[in-house]
């Protein structure tokens, strides 16, 4: 079996991926991109609407657009990339198992592993959808798919469980295909989405969305004809006041999970609330050389976050497989409380002024944002409103931390 070595070794070519491996080029760093799929890109290729890029480049476009921009800088420089590379296996030596069609099985060594898989979406056995198992039932990232890149219209009356971006959008995309987007059901009494894909997705086209809402049973065979919901209280259906509407496809929205299989059996921290790993403010995970960036540490809102996040591990993996890798001070936990879902990084080195990521775990509104470390208020920013689908940042100073680094909010 073949074995190769590259100072950075970055496991997957969407945006967090590229962005990564570009950063890791500039540092001098030999530079491998691993992506399973035909093309580099990741889920942006499917993405034709509008939206991205407005804080990374300063103007708006595509996914396909946005993705293109990062391929071909990569195609510009001498970064390897090999594609219908799967990923099999890591070591905790940054030994990558890898197989392609191409090349057969293969071992790579590196000096440093980016982790950059992305994530995927809860199905209908994840969720453990009650009633009948007929064909009309997608998930709305693959309806997405089969509409923009296959050019095929899953269902002329559609439903949507689930309020996440994704799912906003293909309301939206379906309707200007010529379907019916009857209604759109989410179990909480907020959506998991952007604002501005609940006005621009559902309000500019009077799409009806419930909240607190639930699908009860899928009924039809050998496809989908429709659906019972019912509202929920403390997450449990109200049968009593179970309704009908029929449909010929349901599409889920019901939440992403980080693409971390690969990680099974290493002895790596991770986040019960994120799905990922944790990581400190270079994105290190707690196997030195293991970074991760993008939605496979956390599910991001915005692409242009995940490619400055992605350039904070690609850097730094470089440092670190080229031994130029900063001694960093004391290192203190970032814990989240109260309102305050999560924050990350997870850990935070003492010195400089530190990006900090948040999210909240219900809408709140009228509170302040406080962070504190040793009983010092590091930074106090009043909100008008936090909601859970839109994630927050602040900067704070690190250069003289005293202990833990808490994150709550005062309402």
């Amino acid at each position: 079996m073949t074995e190769l070595f590259y100072d950075v070794v970055v496991i997957g070519g969407g945006p967090a991926g590229m962005a990564a491996a570009l950063a890791a080029r500039e540092k001098g760093a030999k530079t491998l991109i691993l992506e399973r799929d035909v093309r580099l890109g990741g889920i942006l290729n499917q993405c034709i609407h509008q939206g991205f890029g407005l804080h990374y480049f300063s103007q708006e476009m595509t996914g396909p657009e946005y993705a293109k921009r990062f391929s071909d800088a990569v195609a510009q420089t001498d970064i390897e990339v090999r594609l219908e590379a799967m990923a099999l296996g890591l070591g905790e030596d940054r030994t990558v198992s890898v197989l392609s069609p191409s090349r057969g099985l293969e071992k790579i060594r590196a000096g440093a592993v980016v982790l950059a898989m992305g994530c995927r979406e809860r199905t209908a056995g994840a969720i453990m959808l009650p009633g009948t198992r007929p064909a009309g039932i997608y998930t709305a990232g693959m309806a997405q798919k089969l509409c923009n890149v296959s050019g095929y219209l899953v269902g002329k009356e559609v439903v949507i469980l689930g309020s996440g971006d994704i799912g906003l959008i293909m309301a939206r995309r379906m309707t200007t295909e010529g379907a019916k987007v009857k209604l759109v059901l989410e179990l909480m009494p907020y959506s998991s989405g952007l604002k501005r894909n609940i006005v621009q997705c559902l309000e500019d086209y009077d799409i009806p969305i419930k909240y607190s809402h639930t699908i009860t049973r899928v009924v039809g065979s050998p496809r989908i004809t429709g659906l019972y919901y019912a509202p929920v209280k403390d997450r449990k259906p109200i049968l009593e006041q179970e309704q009908y509407v029929s449909c010929d496809a349901l599409l889920l929205s019901v939440g992403l999970i980080p693409e971390n299989d690969l990680l099974n059996g290493l002895d790596i921290e991770m986040s019960p609330v994120t799905g990922g790993a944790t990581v400190d403010e270079r994105r290190m995970t707690t196997i030195d050389g293991v970074f991760s960036c993008g939605n496979v540490l956390h599910v991001h809102d915005l692409v242009d976050n995940v490619s400055r996040e992605a350039e904070i591990a690609g850097a730094a993996a470089a440092d670190f497989a080229m031994g130029k890798l900063a001694e960093r001070g004391k290192q203190y936990a970032v814990v989240a409380e109260g309102d305050v879902r999560y924050a990350l990084p997870q850990r935070i080195h003492e010195g400089g002024v530190q990006k900090l990521f948040f999210r909240v775990g219900r809408v709140v509104k009228n509170c302040r944002l406080v962070v504190e470390s040793g009983g010092k208020t590091l930074l106090s920013k009043k909100y008008m409103v936090l909601a859970p689908g839109e994630m927050g940042s602040v900067d704070i100073d690190a250069s003289a931390l005293e202990g833990d680094i808490k994150v709550r909010l005062e309402i």
